[in-house]
């Protein structure tokens, strides 16, 4: 008993011990707070990711694609059995998107892919990452009336009704232009009335001719072009549809096929006058884009087709946010000719697998590299955890790092704990004489230091645990206060596309760091007590 009588009393009279306790705290404190920081991060990044991509993903590597998609996977599903809970086929290819903003051209590189609406949300949690709120529970590439981005503040006017008023607005400005030019030609007849006669019949005969020419080469141009660069629907665009092409496309009626584009494709984040970041767009549902892509034959040709934008897709990841565009699987097919024109089977590029909860996502990636090996076919079958292994190696590495950095700001409060005690058993080498000389054995001198250690670091890991976690939950207004006061952002959402600090807190990190902090107090401690009980009574009594 008293041994604890003395360590409280040295706890509540050593201030010099105060300082020990306020570097176990800050070392606790710092721990705890990063640890929740980079859990957070983790966590939200794996569920991003995961959400983007299936379990498992066998890409074909071939220009024509994988042809029998239907027979594949009948095939993968007698190798994987029971563990398929979903699969889907889609199509992907580089591209070069091309957007119309304000007469000037805006070129970016996109990946396009042609997926199925029906099964692709099987597979991925595509659906819940665009922006329009009935396209979250079933995708469809036709323009919705309005109701985009309802949450967003500041998120432009789309849809048809957008479309409509934009097709009505620049028919009004091409009527006035065409009457500006009109009454630009009769002023320029009237100041040369004779000029005007006299070259009246030459330029009937130019006009003529000059009609009759530019509608062959016009016509020339339709019939080359194909679907992709002219303004009407040709019979291929509408091919297996059951119905005519409208003479002429109406946009304020007519849509081009769907695309949905990541929202950082047709985008950017900039700050306004306020300093607040705002999103900047080039392009919006409704408005018509420009695709360049290659066809699957073996004489590559470029593709270029026109799409109507009905969505924008924004995930948080800006590399998927902006480098992804999605099209109807069946239209990709029939723009890049992945028909079998005899058979009539269609090819694709990648399928992708959704397994069921517990499956080894190893094991089945395995099996599929058994069944389809690379010297045979040039396929790269990988799981999610595969493609996206160097950045999540990158943040356990991190993780780890900043865990043995901050472990050392706890060592150094040990190394002050050992200062602090070899001070204490100096100054009270007396006392401890009169202890041992009132019977008191080696031992239990030795735990009244060893308690003393235990008691700060159980004082500091709690005190740290305690202001630990009050951070973790008032982290984001924190940040805030920060920032008012440096005037300068703690968390930059341009950077990170998070709009505040994400945190999980798990039981066992608190458990493990609490406890490496006591330990290394108690460690502290070793050295001053056994040099303590080592005393004897006798000369410890006589020392001055």
């Amino acid at each position: 008993m008293y041994r604890w009588l003395l360590c409280f009393r040295y706890l509540r009279t050593r201030y010099i011990a105060l300082a020990s306790i306020i570097s176990v705290t800050l070392g606790v404190a710092t721990l705890i707070v990063v640890n929740s920081v980079m859990a957070g991060f983790s966590a939200e990044m794996h569920d991003r990711l995961h959400g983007l991509a299936s379990d498992i993903l066998i890409e074909c590597h071939t220009s024509g694609g994988m042809p029998d998609p239907e027979g594949h996977l009948r095939e993968i599903k007698k190798v994987c059995g029971d563990k398929i809970a979903g699969a889907s086929v889609s199509v992907h290819v580089p591209s070069m998107l091309g957007i119309d903003f304000n007469g000037q051209q805006i070129a970016r590189h996109v990946n396009l892919v042609g997926l199925d609406p029906e099964t692709y949300n099987t597979v991925s949690q595509f659906g819940q990452f665009l922006l329009h709120p009935d396209n979250k529970t079933g995708v469809s590439f036709d323009l919705r009336e309005d109701g985009f981005a309802p949450d967003r503040e500041g998120f432009p006017a789309s849809g048809w009704r957008y479309r409509r008023a934009r097709a009505a607005y620049e028919k009004a400005l091409q009527f006035e232009r065409d009457r500006i030019d009109a009454l630009k030609a009769k002023q320029t007849e009237a100041a040369t009335p004779q000029l005007a006669s006299n070259s009246t019949p030459a330029t009937s005969q130019s006009t003529a001719s000059s009609s009759t020419a530019s509608s062959s080469t016009g016509a020339a141009a339709a019939d080359h072009a194909g679907p992709t660069m002219s303004p009407f629907f040709s019979p291929e665009l509408l091919e297996d549809s059951g119905g005519e092409a409208p003479k002429v496309f109406d946009p304020s009626q007519n849509q081009y096929p769907g695309i949905i584009l990541g929202i950082s494709t047709c985008s950017s984040k900039m700050r306004d006058a306020d300093d607040v970041v705002r999103d900047h767009y080039y392009c919006r549902p409704g408005d018509d884009v420009r695709m360049m892509f290659p066809n699957a034959s073996e004489n590559t040709k470029v593709v270029n087709q026109k799409f109507t934008v009905v969505d924008l897709y924004e995930s948080g990841m800006s590399e998927y946010d902006s480098t992804f565009a999605f099209c109807r699987l069946d239209q990709l097919q029939n723009f890049r000719g992945m028909i079998d024109p005899q058979t009539g089977t269609r090819s694709v590029t990648t399928i992708q697998l959704k397994l069921v909860e517990g499956a080894s996502l190893n094991e089945v990636r395995d099996d599929l590299r058994r069944r389809f090996p690379a010297d045979m076919f040039a396929y790269n079958i990988q799981t999610w955890k595969d493609m996206q292994g160097p950045l999540l190696a990158a943040v356990r590495l991190e993780t780890t790092i900043l865990n043995i950095l901050l472990f050392l700001i706890i060592a150094v409060a040990g190394f002050g704990i050992l200062a602090t005690f070899f001070m204490i058993v100096v100054e009270k080498t007396r006392d401890i004489g009169t202890l041992k000389a009132l019977g008191a054995s080696g031992k239990g001198v030795m735990s009244i230091f060893l308690s003393y250690g235990l008691l700060l670091g159980f004082v500091g890991s709690g005190a740290g645990l305690v202001g630990g976690l009050i951070f973790v939950s008032k982290i984001n207004e924190i940040a805030a206060v920060i920032e008012k006061i440096t005037g300068q952002e703690v968390f930059d959402p341009t950077v990170y596309y998070f709009t505040e600090i994400p945190t999980i807190i798990h039981p066992f990190t608190l458990c493990w760091v609490m406890a490496g902090a006591v330990t290394i107090a108690a460690l502290a401690s070793v050295l001053p007590a056994l040099r303590a009980a080592r005393m004897h009574p006798v000369k410890a009594l006589r020392f001055e």
